[in-house]
């Protein structure tokens, strides 16, 4: 692959910035039509909690303008501080007394100012760390020691703490986007396989130990059979997806988000935009979700080195499969996870680590050169 030395800095790719304002637009205004009435009842005041994600935005446009303009390189060094970081922040929410929790999960800090949620920044820092991890392994990488099992370890560290919470949507989006830079820095097939087979397992034990596990599961099978309870969540959610027909109620005249659907302004954000716009609309949003990968691609074979492809395709894996298993959810084409729709759904945290994202993958396009492609050889 071709190294990045020589290529200046240029700038950005200001179309997949365009997109990413574009989906931020929509959900502000998603976030105030499926939450206005929520923040009338418990706050008695509409406006509750947009401007809460208006302050999120805010904090997250600044992290995103930063980042862009720091070269990427330097993250490479300071990934195991960063993971550090990471793991003593994930440690502390555990901390009685000191993380907050909310419906039975423990997944925030209170700070003077604002919560924030550690396990949206560990996306962020474990797709930096690997990616560097995996940038300086050559062939080492296909050997059990060298490879496979040092993986394994890292990501059973963060995504075990993460457990602890727990929150398993985060920590099979944390599996997923690893284990894809994994297999697209040359990793042996083979362990590949025996790391999906054993996940595989693992995920269904955990199923099988939590009771809420096993009633989501259920609920998905067969939400019909209890439509007032295990089922209710889905039913409502199908319901608000289909009462918005090809072109919508209208932006703003949903009636499915006056306390039908759990979280509508939250992980159910999408079906209450498609009750507001319909089929045609909500193959507008989906068509952004697809022009950002789209464009994102372009940045990973593009990238001069493997540190910076392998960056820009964590990122584009982390937003591509959250999407997907958000929606998956939604449309009861996957389980419910409760994970959020990555600039659409309300939650500041979430929000502010995805434009950081974008803000890192941006400053990879600013060094793209035409003819260098930073595609992976998988013959190393």
């Amino acid at each position: 692959m071709a190294s990045s030395r020589g290529v200046e800095s240029h700038s950005p790719d200001y179309m997949l910035l365009a997109i990413v304002g574009a989906l931020v637009t929509v959900g502000l205004q998603g976030v105030y039509s499926a939450s206005f009435g929520l923040g009338l009842q418990e706050y008695g005041d509409a406006n509750y909690f947009l401007v809460r994600q208006g302050m999120w935005t805010a904090i997250g446009l600044v992290l995103l303008f930063v980042l862009m303009r720091i070269d990427y390189h330097r993250w490479k060094a300071l990934s195991p501080w960063m993971m550090l970081a990471t793991l003593g922040a994930l440690l502390v929410v555990l901390v009685p007394g000191l993380g907050v929790t909310t419906y039975g999960a423990t997944r925030w800090l209170n700070l003077p100012f604002l919560s924030v949620q550690p396990s949206e920044v560990a996306k962020l820092t474990l797709i930096i760390y690997v990616s560097a991890w995996l940038a300086g392994r050559g062939e080492r990488l296909k050997a059990v020691a060298g490879g496979i099992l040092p993986f394994v370890l890292i990501l059973s560290l963060v995504g075990g703490l993460v457990m602890l919470q727990p929150d398993t949507g985060t920590t099979v989006v944390m599996v997923l986007t690893t284990a894809t830079l994994f297999f697209l820095a040359g990793a042996n097939l083979l362990h590949l396989t025996a790391l999906g087979l054993a996940g595989a397992g693992a995920g269904s034990l955990l199923i099988s130990l939590a009771p809420y596990r096993l009633i989501r599961m259920e609920s998905f099978l067969h939400p019909e059979l209890d439509p007032q309870g295990k089922g209710f969540h889905i039913i409502q959610l199908l319901i608000a997806m289909g009462s918005g027909g090809i072109m919508g109620r209208g932006i703003g005249e949903s009636r499915q988000k006056f306390f039908y659907v759990p979280g509508s302004h939250t992980d159910g954000i999408f079906a209450i935009l498609g009750e507001e716009v319909g089929f045609i609309g909500s193959m507008l949003v989906l068509a952004l979700f697809v022009a950002l990968a789209y464009r994102s691609f372009k940045v990973v074979l593009e990238a001069p080195d493997d540190f910076g492809a392998l960056l820009a395709a964590g990122v584009v894996c982390w937003i591509g499969y959250q999407t997907l298993i958000n929606i998956g959810g939604i449309t009861r084409s996957l389980p419910l996870t409760g994970i959020p729709l990555p600039f659409l759904s309300y939650g500041g945290s979430a929000l502010a680590a995805s434009l950081g994202a974008v803000g890192i993958l941006l400053s990879v396009s600013r060094y793209t050169a035409k003819g260098l492609r930073g595609s992976f050889d998988r013959s190393r």
